[in-house]
């Protein structure tokens, strides 16, 4: 180093002393996550009864099932299907079921009075897309 670069070294080092009240600390960041989310554990023939009804509604398809909804519980349950779509299927049961089971369980508490049933047996989409077929053709179709 030459005498000059010394210098200026000297001098940019009694400035930065001098600066030291000017000087900008930065914090550390604080990092927070949030905790997973803990889900209730559901019954199996809820789970494919969620999964069939959310199959139906990405179908526009809940016709049959509405027949059974006389407490409204098809609104809350649709509500936050719409809100919630991005999920993938299997998160969004998850989810669905997690906040609206007590739904699910007045649908098939109804449908099961009222067609006889028993949603503890129905443990496969294809039982119920079945039973949907049944329902479907006892419905008395109009030719006018």
């Amino acid at each position: 180093m030459t005498e000059e670069e010394k210098n200026a070294q000297v001098q940019a080092d009694t400035e930065n002393e001098e600066n030291d009240d000017l000087k900008v600390v930065m914090p550390e960041a604080n990092k927070t996550t949030m905790p997973k989310e803990e889900f209730k554990e559901q019954p199996d023939y809820l789970k494919v009864f969620a999964n069939f009804y959310i199959a139906e509604f990405d179908a526009d398809d809940l016709e049959v099932i509405n027949l059974y909804d006389e407490n409204h519980n098809m609104v809350d349950i649709n509500s936050y299907l719409l809100n919630n779509i991005h999920f993938p299927r299997k998160k969004l049961i998850d989810h669905v079921l997690q906040y609206h089971d007590y739904n699910f369980k007045n649908l098939l508490k109804v449908m099961a009075d009222k067609t006889g049933v028993k949603p503890e047996e129905m443990l496969t989409h294809e039982a119920w897309e079945k039973w949907d077929e049944e329902q479907r053709a006892k419905i008395p179709s109009s030719l006018s």
